[in-house]
């Protein structure tokens, strides 16, 4: 079964807001933020009549920094158009369910850094596939108020019926998808704003052997990034070892 809801009238005045992550939030604080943000979650398309634009986004750390990339791709001949990298202080631990709190802000700011005005956004991460139906693609999409795509590697939440990804009261959460010429799997969610159909057509559109290609340019600027930071870092500011 494919889950089909969509947040209330009174829910969408808070759509599209600068969600705030207060500072020093607490591991039971950030799990009470997410169960009362997940109903805003919308699981129907809001596309528009032609999709032009699409924006990938990875993240990446390095001793205490949050490296981020956002790059939007042209939806038709899936060349970049526009990049761009932040890099802030990581504020928050890694906790498996609690991605969006380490690593939303960094990507928010790089995908804001685009100024685009019109484009799906896909996320190297959960959405909707997630224990409390709010992972970082949800918290991407919910502060931007835009069609938000969450596409991961790896299953954290759910049990895969063939091609299904399934939560325990047997709604499809997921869709789970063999990348062509490799085997492995990309496990594709609703972040916001689109229904898993439509998710899996446009990251079908976009697919190659290592992942989406918005998804997969991000990942290389940031590990460009990465590597520029950490010769950087090397070598001093006064660019001797």
């Amino acid at each position: 079964m494919e889950r089909s809801s969509g947040p209330t009238l009174k829910n969408r005045k808070l759509d599209g807001m600068r969600i705030r992550i207060p500072t020093g939030i607490s591991l039971q604080e950030a799990v009470i933020m997410q169960k009362r943000l997940a109903p805003l979650i919308s699981e129907t398309s809001e596309l528009p009549t032609k999709i032009t634009a699409l924006v990938g986004c990875d993240a990446t750390y390095l001793r205490g920094t949050t490296l981020a990339a956002a790059v939007l791709v042209d939806y038709e001949n899936l060349r970049a158009v526009k990049v761009k990298t932040v890099m802030e202080p990581t504020r928050f631990p890694y906790v498996p369910g609690l991605l969006a709190f380490r690593e939303a802000p960094g990507v928010l700011r790089a995908i804001r850094a685009l100024r685009a005005t019109s484009y799906i956004c896909m996320v190297d991460a959960h959405g909707l596939a997630h224990p409390r139906r709010f992972g970082l693609a949800c918290f991407v999409g919910l502060a931007l108020g835009r069609p938000t795509i969450g596409v991961a590697k790896s299953l954290l939440y759910g049990s895969v019926k063939g091609n299904h990804v399934l939560d325990e009261h047997g709604w499809q959460i997921a869709e789970c998808i063999v990348l062509p010429g490799s085997g492995k799997a990309i496990y594709v969610s609703v972040g916001h704003k689109i229904s898993l159909k439509d998710a899996v057509r446009i990251v079908k559109h976009c697919l190659t052997t290592r992942g989406p290609v918005p998804i997969k340019l991000a990942h290389e600027e940031v590990t460009k990034d990465k590597l520029r930071v950490e010769i950087d870092r090397a070598l001093g500011e006064d660019g001797r070892p």
